[in-house]
């Protein structure tokens, strides 16, 4: 009897722990801390359910065993994509590869060089350049990226968009850690690009955190008609209600369009096989993607993640 009640109770433990965090999203909210932080591990919430159906079943638990069969309907539930994902009807008007990489104080950027050079991106944006790193990247990548536009910060607070395509200036949007904008030329037509990094979801900071992605999604929000790409490190996932509220505005994900919607970014020591895809590439509507890689980049914690996007053109009359 000892044993069966330990196991009833670690049972009920684990399933009451994670049905928190489930309640939470399936309520469409990010909650208090420790749900945002589990939430972008909720893939992974299988193994400990899991483990309590087990022990409820060991344990001839039938009301535990019916609870731990709901939650496990309900991951499996969430684990779909979120998002629409249709193509657009229009002709293809141009093509561009996308990169966003974190380089995480600048210490991956000798990394992110190389790779750069390697993979020709069209538009890079990077999250945590610091004065080195934007010095360095200048340096070395004038050339091939003549354009850029950039927050310059010490630390985490650096950001940097470069584009071979000629950019006008855009606002840079309110957050702790740099987020500029820019339009784009892409082969004369207008395309807006906006780099997004967030304060992180950290016990203390949720009010940032929230306030932040807020102003992304005001952002996509008010876009208007104009092509946009917004790009790189939102320190949030599908699972979070602050990010789907982004792509509630029609902005779509280009890893889930070409098939990778969950493919961990972060962190890189234990992704592919753990972690949560925290960083994206957003299209509007008029994009699609053909393709996503992601590249294990040396001295950084986010894993980079390159995207081929193309640019269509209003679907056409019939009828």
């Amino acid at each position: 009897m000892t044993h069966r009640r330990l196991g009833i109770w670690t049972a009920a433990l684990l399933l009451a722990a994670v049905s928190a965090v489930v309640g939470c999203r399936l309520a469409d909210t990010d909650g208090v801390t420790p749900v945002p932080q589990l939430l972008a591990f909720l893939p992974w919430l299988l193994a400990p359910t899991g483990l309590g159906l087990a022990l409820a079943l060991l344990s001839r638990w039938w009301p535990g065993t019916l609870w731990a069969a709901v939650v496990l309907g309900l991951l499996a539930w969430f684990l779909a994509p979120y998002g629409t994902g249709t193509e657009p009807d229009g002709r293809v008007l141009a093509t561009l590869e996308v990169l966003t990489s974190n380089v995480e104080f600048g210490r991956a950027t000798d990394a992110l060089v190389a790779a750069v050079r390697r993979e020709e991106p069209d538009v890079v944006f990077v999250e945590e350049c610091d004065h080195g790193c934007s010095a360095t990247l200048r340096q070395t990548l004038a050339g091939e990226y003549p354009y850029r536009r950039s927050v310059e910060g010490a630390g985490s607070t650096g950001s940097v968009i470069l584009s071979r395509f000629p950019l006008r200036a855009a606002p840079t949007l309110p957050a702790t850690m740099g987020m500029p904008g820019a339009v784009a030329d892409v082969h004369g037509h207008a395309v807006r690009l906006q780099l997004a990094h967030p304060m992180p979801p950290l016990p203390g900071q949720l009010g940032a955190w929230r306030r932040e992605l807020a102003e992304l999604r005001d952002f996509a929000a008010s876009r208007g008609p104009e092509p946009t790409v917004l790009a790189g490190d939102f320190n949030a996932s599908q699972d979070h209600a602050a990010f789907r509220a982004i792509l509630d505005t029609g902005l779509r994900d280009a890893a889930r369009l070409a098939g990778s919607g969950r493919t961990p970014t972060w962190p890189a020591r234990t992704a592919p096989v753990i972690g949560a895809q925290i960083d994206h590439v957003l299209v509007s509507a008029a994009f699609s993607a053909g393709d996503a890689r992601f590249l294990d980049l040396a001295d950084t914690d986010h894993r980079a993640l390159l995207v081929d996007i193309s640019l269509h053109g209003p679907a056409p009359v019939t009828g």
